[in-house]
């Protein structure tokens, strides 16, 4: 039986599939039609973000495991370093920029959604919105600015967890291409993840562990940047016995 297609796919997550559905709008959709709750705090929380001021797209509507918002038109942030790289620290510094006004919401505006708060290490009057995968590929560079979107790990915490899990994500995942392409591309990952952990840090080792602890639990995360993590877990683990 065939899966009725709501309009012109223009892009995919981990988890979601995006149509263009026309008037400016697009089809944010599921694909394993999680519990309509969940849809709807993502939806609500994209909505309390823009309210105060963070660049989000407009929600619309939201129907079971569908979203529809306004479409955020113009290259992700990553595709704008790969194709001005001369960019990466400029890109690094804004991408530093949008967490500072993500984590100005603070998290008595998401009471009613009842967020989890994951992260124990949590000092006083600092718990605030997190997106929690605040990275390259989710900022859509429009004519108008910049965008965040995919907002479905969203919760509450200090800010520089979110700082933390970004560094862990920029740090930590694969390279495409050959041998020669990887070897260039790593080298602009490794200035661009410099330059933004300057800019929004710094990150101390307790911070980077619970990070890269959390980026493993991601079901999601590739077995070759799991073994990267493994490493660095473990040679932190002899400090953390003598602390």
């Amino acid at each position: 039986m065939a899966v009725e297609v709501p309009g012109t796919p223009v892009g995919a997550g981990r988890n979601t599939d995006v149509f263009d559905i026309g008037g400016g709008r697009v089809l944010r959709r599921y694909r394993d039609r999680r519990e309509a709750r969940w849809v709807d705090i993502e939806a609500q929380v994209m909505m309390r973000a823009r309210a105060s001021g963070v660049p989000v797209p407009e929600v619309f509507d939201v129907s079971g495991s569908d979203i529809v918002m306004e479409r955020a038109v113009g290259p992700t942030m990553l595709d704008a370093v790969g194709s001005r790289p001369w960019t990466v620290r400029a890109n690094a510094r804004l991408l530093a920029r949008l967490h500072g006004i993500v984590h100005q919401v603070p998290a008595s505006a998401l009471d009613p959604l009842d967020l989890p708060s994951p992260f124990a290490r949590r000092p006083a009057n600092s718990d605030v919105l997190l997106h929690r995968d605040l990275h390259p590929m989710n900022v859509i560079l429009t004519q108008s600015g910049p965008m965040i979107i995919d907002w479905e790990g969203a919760t509450r915490g200090p800010a520089i967890a979110d700082v933390a899990l970004s560094w862990a994500i920029l740090a930590f995942s694969d390279v495409p291409g050959s041998r020669m392409e990887a070897a260039l591309i790593r080298s602009i990952q490794g200035i661009f993840t410099r330059s933004f952990v300057r800019a929004a840090g710094p990150i101390d080792d307790g911070w980077r562990v619970t990070a890269i602890r959390h980026r493993m639990a991601d079901p999601n995360t590739l077995p070759t940047e799991r073994a990267r993590m493994e490493k660095l877990v473990a040679a932190a683990q002899p400090a953390e016995a003598s602390a």
